[in-house]
């Protein structure tokens, strides 16, 4: 059984899908939990509730992944609500799909900025207050794409690719203090976004998929819970494949 009791955890991106998982995950095992979100108020508020009718404390904090000043307003936000900051996830992610010919300067770096700096701005707003602890997990949401790149998503996999070599150098840099880091790398998963796409292309997916299905959202919330716990104390800089079988590496 994975026990969070006592520990404050941030998850970005967590008003919906995957980030929406993980929040109730990590309440489910007893963190308190706030989250950010970009601009659906709607779907924040339902998410607070759920924490909330857990047991839990929480907090919503409307924030752009993109601005190192918003994670830096963010993580001081949670740290004058709940405390402190044991567990943060970095799952806010954005996709602006095209071939690389037909690829705007925009859409680069959109999903650059969102899904690769953002991690790293937010990372860098929890390092002082973890390390004045001497203790932390982070866990990277990356991506199978992030491992072996994919057709029409070179912003998102060279994103990804660069969060595992965020993982790999922030989990050195603070091996010594007892913070770990590390990444979860979801393969296809249900969501708003897959459950829309056309019956042939899941059909392709699931037969490239040696489990054959797509995986669930709660499926990679049990991933972070358990690298967000004291079972995982001894695993840092390491990229958990939570994926079907997809990328054997």
């Amino acid at each position: 059984m994975i026990e969070l009791d006592g520990k404050v955890a941030l998850v970005t991106g967590g008003s919906r899908g995957i980030g929406r998982a993980i929040a109730l995950r990590l309440a489910t095992q007893g963190a308190d939990v706030a989250f950010t979100y970009r601009g659906n108020a709607a779907a924040a508020a339902a998410a607070l509730g759920e924490i909330e009718a857990l047991g839990r404390r929480g907090l919503a904090v409307q924030a752009d992944a993109a601005d190192g000043t918003s994670a830096e307003t963010a993580v001081k936000s949670v740290l004058d609500a709940l405390g402190k900051v044991d567990i943060l996830v970095n799952n806010a992610g954005i996709t602006r799909d095209d071939l690389i010919m037909r690829m705007s300067a925009d859409a680069w770096n959109d999903v650059i900025d969102t899904n690769l700096s953002g991690a790293f701005w937010m990372t860098k707003a929890v390092t002082r207050p973890m390390l004045k602890a001497r203790s932390g997990r982070i866990i990277n949401i990356t991506s199978v794409s992030g491992q072996a790149g994919q057709t029409g998503q070179a912003n998102y996999s060279a994103a990804k690719a660069g969060l595992i070599g965020l993982t790999k150098a922030t989990a050195r840099e603070l091996a010594s203090r007892g913070i770990t880091v590390n990444a979860v790398a979801p393969g296809f998963v249900l969501t708003e976004l897959t459950q829309d796409l056309p019956e042939a292309l899941q059909a392709q997916i699931t037969e490239r998929t040696p489990l054959g299905r797509f995986g669930t959202p709660e499926e990679i919330a049990q991933a972070v819970a358990f690298l967000a716990s004291d079972d995982a104390a001894y695993i840092t800089g390491q990229v958990l494949a939570v994926d079907g079988g997809l990328v054997m590496m």
